[in-house]
């Protein structure tokens, strides 16, 4: 029978094409994987992978192997975790990526009670604007929105992304409120150039009776990051179009006001994302539920809802 650590180096250089890369991610030398993968080569009688100086690729063998072990080693590796550490508590490190300023405002707090209850559960959470690959950057879960829902992958929904104009109440003075979208055009714009493409986003908005209208903004100042254009919104600088869950805390206090405020625009849902293995890790599908039912307790959702006038 081959033992784990073969079968594991064998899914791993799969997975990343490389033995480097998934002894960096093993803990292990290179030799050491090329040893294991060689060892389970030599005992099924078959070549697995086609080796160069520049490439790692799975032979037909290979790739036949690789299907058939499927989703199978992690939820023996989670058996095995689980087991080895004497009770059914979870445990380990739980790495998990989300946006800066959605992240810092409503998941960060949720880390203290979560650690109190799960103690054996080691926080690595990234804090970053951009769509993480789950299981090539071995993240056990992200939130966020418009993650491509790739196979293997489970979005549970926490709540709307709704986009919403705002301005600082000094901004305001001696302007005349906007009174539908196209007005938001007359003032200064805070816009965002988003690194993908290198255009400035314009959003169409919309009101509870489904009229819909495109809402340019003038491109008075741009920057590249939603927490930027937050701050410049908060400096008096003009109008943004953003978030309501990065937005909350400053219409909560007043620092900002929601212009137009029975119009928004819909990006979608903000989700936590996790592979859908066989057996999900148990510190994962803690953190999930955890998450999920603070979201229904401080009932997130309906305060994130751009639909609702504020």
């Amino acid at each position: 029978m081959e033992t784990l650590a073969n079968l594991e180096a064998f899914v791993r250089s799969a997975e990343f094409g490389s033995f480097s890369e998934a002894a960096r991610r093993l803990s292990l030398t290179p030799a050491a994987v090329s040893r294991n993968v060689a060892m389970l080569e030599r005992n099924l009688g078959v070549r697995l992978f086609h080796r160069s100086t520049r490439k790692l690729t799975l032979t037909e063998a290979g790739e036949t192997f690789r299907l058939a072990l499927g989703n199978k080693l992690d939820g023996i590796q989670t058996a095995i975790a689980e087991v080895a550490a004497g009770t059914e508590e979870p445990a380990g490190k739980l790495k998990v990526s989300m946006a800066p300023t959605f992240g810092v405002t409503h998941i960060l707090p949720l880390l203290p009670g979560f650690l109190t209850r799960y103690p054996r559960v080691k926080a690595e959470w990234h804090f970053e604007n951009r769509q993480v690959d789950l299981v090539a950057e071995g993240y056990d879960a992200a939130i966020g929105g418009g993650f491509d829902l790739s196979p293997g992958l489970v979005a549970r929904t926490l709540a709307p992304a709704h986009i919403v104009a705002v301005a600082s109440p000094a901004y305001m003075i001696g302007r005349v409120p906007p009174t539908d979208p196209t007005n938001l055009l007359a003032l200064d714009g805070i816009v965002m150039r988003t690194l993908q493409t290198g255009r400035i986003r314009v959003w169409t908005m919309r009101d509870v009776a489904g009229r819909q209208v495109a809402a340019p903004l003038s491109e008075t100042t741009i920057v590249n990051d939603p927490n930027a254009m937050r701050e410049a919104a908060l400096l008096g600088l003009g109008v943004a179009m953003l978030a309501v869950p990065d937005v909350q805390p400053a219409l909560d206090t007043g620092t900002l006001v929601r212009l137009v405020p029975r119009w928004w625009s819909d990006a979608g849902a903000i989700s936590l994302y996790y592979s859908s293995r066989t057996l999900v890790p148990l510190k994962t599908r803690v953190f999930v539920d955890w998450i999920a039912d603070s979201f229904k307790e401080q009932r997130l959702a309906e305060r994130f809802a751009g639909s609702l006038a504020q």
